[in-house]
């Protein structure tokens, strides 16, 4: 998943704009979907490079459901019920600012009396992805351990009849005061998030020189670091914590290994249309 810089996460106190489940006739908002390269030939020796990144298990709904999820680990509110077929929002509260004022601050409740039917579109980038058809603000998000990442938005959610602009793009996770106790944790945890990348990486370097595809990831996996660094710094303490890093790092990990198998199977095919077919041999030939 290409990561960009997550949009406007208001904080702070404010007065709370309440909606109903409906949303207001006159809004409008817009979700990115990063661009996803598709597979192409192996390159030599990258077969061998290649077993030791194959994809682990992804996270499930289950490890997040029922949890209060905070944006940024501090402000607005998601909380979802289900399982990875049928996922439900049950509360979804964006924090943002004035349309007419952007100096104050404002909240809007989104979930009205029903809940708000998320529905799954697979792995596309090694995480399983829901699409919530958010009124004035339709979003996606991917399932990271505990937590759900959502990517940034070309534009702002506006609300205008709550005079509110905000936006569902960043980490949906635990608060962030929550997390110092397991600052040793993440750090273990993203020293094996790091290994799997690196080799995730050095299989589809050793592809690129045969694969258009393959050099783009590595091109574009050099700007993952400070993307990563866009985002995470919004995270409520994170320099003391670094969850949000470790779970950026898994989810770049789970692309990285799901492009791979995609180069993986375009190679093998590749392979398999250029190998010479076998001459038939003509019946009733005399042997000499």
């Amino acid at each position: 998943m290409g990561l960009g810089a997550a949009a406007l996460a208001a904080s702070g106190a404010g007065a709370q704009l309440a909606l109903p489940g409906a949303a207001p006739a006159a809004s409008e908002g817009a979700t990115a979907s990063p661009a996803k390269p598709k597979g192409a030939g192996a390159g030599k020796g990258a077969a061998a490079a290649a077993k030791s990144a194959k994809p682990g298990a992804a996270p499930s709904v289950a490890s997040l459901a029922g949890r209060p999820l905070r944006l940024n680990g501090k402000s607005g509110q998601l909380q979802i019920s289900g399982d990875d077929k049928t996922l439900r929002i049950d509360k979804l509260q964006l924090a943002g600012e004035g349309v007419s004022d952007p100096s104050q601050r404002c909240v809007v409740d989104i979930v009205g009396e029903k809940p708000i039917q998320a529905t799954s579109v697979g792995r596309p980038d090694g995480l399983e992805r829901f699409e919530a058809d958010v009124p004035a603000c339709p979003f996606s998000f991917d399932i990271v351990d505990g937590a759900a990442l959502a990517p940034s938005q070309i534009t702002a959610c506006v609300f205008k009849a709550a005079d509110c602009q905000t936006s569902p793009g960043g980490l949906w996770g635990p608060e962030g005061a929550s997390l110092a106790g397991d600052a040793a944790k993440f750090a273990k945890e993203r020293l094996e998030a790091d290994k799997a990348m690196a080799k995730a990486l050095h299989a589809i370097e050793a592809r690129a020189s045969d694969s258009p595809e393959a050099a783009d990831l590595v091109r574009d996996q050099n700007g993952f670091p400070s993307q990563r660094d866009d985002i995470c710094r919004d995270y409520d303490k994170e320099s003391v914590h670094g969850y949000c890093a470790l779970r950026l790092t898994q989810a770049r990990t789970a692309l990285l290994e799901t492009r791979l198998g995609e180069l993986e199977a375009a190679g093998a095919g590749k392979a398999a249309n250029d190998k010479p077919a076998k001459p038939k041999s003509k019946k009733g030939a005399k042997q000499p």
